[in-house]
């Protein structure tokens, strides 16, 4: 296990464009966060106390962004290696096929842990900086942002939590698949289409219930720190169907790889 994390680590990182990926996830958090963020301004608003803004969930808003470069890393790691053919080599080095995707896992949500961490972290900052100059200061009812508020503290490491489910999520799909596009093209629709589905269904009852069903929908509960009672699923509960999704995909590819030959 200790080798086959070392050779997981060292492909990792000896890979170019690994590392800009994950830089990738720190810069599309961090600036898509402080873009979003900049342009809401209580001046839009009937006052200042009326906007109803989020604005822990608003400065986090950049993860959107930052999950497709997430989805991209995850998908390479296992595709890619089938494209290059690195991946005789993988499974004639560690024979044992349920060990290899656990590595994979092991290392690929190290790395997105902390190049989620670093992104959230940056895009709170920039939440702190930008939102009182926009007229969200604690006079007029928003105090500013704080890793000490609990409310905050859960939507920021519910976040790098919702990019680490991600990853894997990304990690079965792609292993069950085995090429690149359609690894990508899949994890894509299933997160960004599902949503756009569920709005389209006039039923207030099954548009809760799907919502409640949608990864994306209902992993990014874990962000509102506001009306949590409007949501269609509680934070922790929302991150927990995401979990359910990776699990599936883990399983679906941990079965596929398991049982087909290279």
């Amino acid at each position: 296990m200790r080798h086959t994390l070392h050779a997981e680590w060292t492909k990792l990182r000896t890979l170019p464009s690994n590392a800009w990926l994950a830089l990738a996830v720190v810069v599309f958090i961090v600036g898509a966060s402080v873009a979003a963020t900049l342009t809401v301004d209580t001046s839009n608003c009937p006052s200042p106390r009326e906007c109803f803004e989020d604005t822990t969930k608003l400065s986090l808003t950049g993860v959107w962004l930052g999950q497709v470069a997430v989805i991209v890393l995850a998908v390479g790691m296992v595709a890619g290696e089938y494209g290059t053919g690195l991946i005789h080599l993988t499974l004639a080095a560690q024979p044992r096929r349920h060990t290899v995707l656990l590595t994979k896992a092991t290392v690929l949500t190290a790395t997105v842990a902390v190049a989620g961490t670093l992104g959230v972290l940056g895009a709170v900052a920039g939440g702190r900086i930008i939102l009182p100059g926009n007229g969200f200061t604690a006079a007029n009812g928003y105090p500013p942002l704080s890793l000490a508020d609990p409310s905050t503290l859960r939507a920021s490491v519910g976040t790098v939590l919702y990019l680490m489910l991600i990853a894997l999520l990304s990690l079965g799909i792609a292993t069950a698949v085995r090429e690149t596009a359609t690894a990508l093209t899949t994890t894509l629709a299933l997160l960004l289409i599902t949503p756009s589905l569920t709005a389209l269904v006039s039923d207030p009852e099954w548009h809760a219930r799907l919502a409640k069903l949608s990864p994306m929908t209902a992993g990014l509960a874990i962000q509102a720190t506001t009306r949590l009672d409007h949501l269609p699923i509680a934070p922790w509960a929302g991150l927990g169907v995401l979990a359910a999704w990776a699990a599936a995909a883990l399983l679906l590819g941990t079965t596929v790889l398991v049982r087909r030959d290279q």
